[in-house]
């Protein structure tokens, strides 16, 4: 479900029947991280993460284009990290050595910097996920591709247990 607060924050919740250090794992390990982000039809050859407050973090989505394969790269910050509750970083759009890219390269109404907030609660050994993206419109590609991405990670951890 996406909440209707603001037009530029998504906020999609879901509970997964899996446990808390589980659905940790899946965003703060990157073999893990690789295997679900993204929409349906990317793939994350790269995803580095130093999970720690001030630790760096970037991640390359490949995705197939009717003119061939196009690589994305994003990188950030970890401003928040208490294990198994609160997870809050930086993406911008940045080459693949996680220099950011300039304003002016971006696309049209592409915000500069953004904040991804993952809050996690276990409620009787399920876990609920609370992904808030401040920066990204409710009705744009971003956020439709943070919903198959939690699709995607839902039925990874199906796999998981």
């Amino acid at each position: 479900m996406t909440d209707k607060g603001s037009a530029d924050t998504v906020v999609i919740a879901r509970i997964f029947d899996a446990p808390l250090a589980l659905v940790w794992q899946m965003w703060t390990d990157p073999e893990h991280f690789k295997a679900w982000y993204g929409p349906d039809g990317a793939t994350i050859p790269v995803a580095k993460m130093d999970v720690r407050v001030g630790g760096t973090r970037t991640v390359c989505m490949e995705m197939h284009t009717p003119n061939g394969p196009m690589r994305m790269w994003f990188s950030g910050e970890y401003r928040e990290v208490v294990e198994n509750e609160l997870l809050v970083y930086t993406e911008s759009i940045s080459d693949e050595h996680g220099h950011l890219i300039s304003k002016r390269a971006m696309p049209e109404g592409h915000p500069g910097t953004t904040e991804v907030r993952v809050e996690l609660k276990d409620i009787g050994g399920q876990t609920k996920m609370v992904m808030t993206h401040i920066g990204i419109p409710q009705d744009s590609p971003g956020a439709t591709g943070w919903a198959m991405a939690l699709d995607k990670l839902a039925a990874y951890i199906v796999h998981r247990q």
